[in-house]
């Protein structure tokens, strides 16, 4: 049996980084080490009191550490109220919080925990990459212990934000930009994929058969998530983008990459936070990024609803 991925959830929840978590909080071939929390879907109080409602909601014993509540440069972008709604998380019904932040800051958590490890824990960002970026910059020297960054972010293709760029990206492009160019392995999952894996009415039928805390709080979620991406982009199921990270390192078959070139378009008015991916291998530049190209959009929920069944 291989080790399990050792790793750190670095997210704004959101109702797809909500499933993230409930994903890597339980299954075996991933070590939740602890979950920070950035400004992105929605303000950096509103996500951070989501991954606390999720993490009391499925009785999880991992840690949430409250990060940046503002890009690296440039000013804050509008939140994606249109898809998650006020909270950011709008769907399920929560009981009274009563877990709290950590007192240490998400982005010296990273820094300490890096520091203190064999180099074998793998950074997982779904949101705006600012507290992973700015951890690199603050202490240079985490960069040599980290094994991997995946990433829910970007597209070689078109945005979902801008006609050129991804939110994630496109929310702190600076910071994309640092860690893209870092030397770190990159993974990025991006829109092409993402896009694939439709919550379509016969797959949350599928999940809520399961009578458990993880296959409610799924359905919750996805009710209100279906209906807001519907409005928004005319999805007949919402894509459920930031699950496709931990599906990826559950199981790497799930999904195809390719080796590439990545640059993150800074200078761009009208297509600042663009993902430019050297698909077709036209630059000299030196390939920093495994892309991902295609899903396995079957056995990705059959990853799915194995997470779900771990709860019971």
């Amino acid at each position: 049996m291989p080790q399990p991925h050792r790793i750190i959830l670095d997210c704004d929840p959101g109702h797809d980084d909500a499933t993230a978590i409930l994903m890597a909080a339980k299954h075996p071939a991933i070590d939740l080490l602890g979950i920070t929390t950035v400004h992105g879907n929605q303000t950096l109080a509103k996500t951070t009191r989501n991954a606390l409602n999720v993490v009391q909601y499925l009785g999880l014993d991992v840690k949430v550490y409250r990060g940046l509540e503002h890009p690296m440069v440039i000013p804050n972008r509008p939140v994606e109220e249109r898809v998650h709604g006020d909270s950011g998380l709008d769907g399920p019904v929560f009981a009274e919080l009563t877990r709290e932040i950590e007192d240490k800051h998400a982005v010296q958590y990273i820094i300490e925990t890096l520091l203190a490890s064999d180099g074998d824990i793998t950074l997982v960002p779904t949101g705006p990459l600012t507290n992973i970026a700015m951890a690199m910059r603050l202490e240079p020297k985490i960069i040599g212990k980290i094994k991997g960054v995946v990433l829910m972010g970007g597209s070689y293709q078109l945005g979902n934000v801008t006609p050129a760029a991804e939110f994630n990206i496109w929310a702190d492009g600076e910071a994309a930009h640092v860690v893209f160019n870092s030397g770190v392995k990159v993974t990025m999952m991006g829109l092409d994929i993402t896009r694939k894996v439709l919550v379509l009415p016969h797959v949350l039928e599928r999940m809520a058969k399961h009578d458990n805390p993880a296959g409610k709080l799924f359905t919750d979620m996805m009710g209100f998530f279906n209906l807001s991406q519907k409005r928004t982009f005319g999805w007949e199921g919402a894509p459920l983008h930031d699950p496709t990270t931990i599906a990826y390192l559950i199981d790497p078959s799930v999904i195809t990459v390719k080796h590439m070139r990545t640059d993150i378009d800074l200078g761009s008015e009208a297509s600042y936070g663009r993902t430019n991916c050297d698909i077709f291998g036209m630059s000299e530049k030196e390939k920093n990024s495994d892309v991902a190209v295609d899903v396995d959009v079957e056995k990705f929920w059959d990853i799915v609803e194995e997470c779900i069944k771990l709860y019971g």
